[in-house]
């Protein structure tokens, strides 16, 4: 069980680490330490939320029509690797993270929960993908991989927010975006790999 946890954690980080529209504005935040505890509390409960429907959802779809976990598989693994390529492309034209002007906390409740919820990726990732994964080790030990995967997203997400003041200068760095894509696309293509073959 806890081999299954732990590949649900690092599932779910591998899929939160790229960067995109949702990480940049937290980081952003973080950074100018602007209501940063409201950005962060709306970002892990709304992965879990989407994690944990995920798992349920797919796992009524699974024992309807079992056929749907086989095109899940496959589904997945043809993501997995697409994203390990978009972030090998990535890594080779990296880009620096830059603050953008302070905002109400109005405002950014609002632009966190549209950056989350209007994502079409956010549900291929945590509803779609991780959903499926989780099913993939049976009725019981979901709820081990899809925990996992939630514990992941929070720390994420609470340490993106709350690191981030101390990492701008290191997160400015293009550097170290062609690192961390680099590192997302090898996991990426490691954990489709393991999808097909396991």
């Amino acid at each position: 069980m806890w081999s299954i946890w732990t590949t649900g954690l690092m599932t779910g980080l591998a899929l939160i680490i790229a960067i995109g529209a949702q990480n940049a504005f937290v980081l952003r935040q973080g950074i100018r330490r602007e209501h940063v505890g409201v950005v962060v509390v709306l970002c892990m409960v709304s992965d879990a939320l989407l994690i944990l429907g995920g798992t349920v959802g797919i796992g009524v779809l699974v024992s309807r029509f079992p056929l749907a976990l086989e095109v899940l598989k496959w589904g997945g693994a043809a993501y997995l690797a697409w994203w390990a390529v978009r972030s090998f492309k990535s890594a080779l034209k990296p880009s620096a993270l830059t603050a953008e002007a302070p905002r109400s906390r109005g405002s950014v409740i609002a632009t966190t929960l549209a950056l989350t919820y209007l994502n079409p990726h956010v549900y291929l990732d945590t509803v779609v993908l991780l959903g499926g994964l989780a099913n993939q080790h049976g009725p019981d030990a979901r709820w081990v991989f899809a925990a996992g995967a939630v514990v992941g997203s929070a720390l994420w997400f609470s340490a993106l927010g709350y690191g981030a003041r101390k990492l701008s200068g290191v997160l400015s760095s293009p550097r170290t975006w062609r690192i961390v894509d680099l590192a997302i696309g090898v996991v990426m293509l490691a954990l489709a790999v393991k999808l097909v073959l396991g």
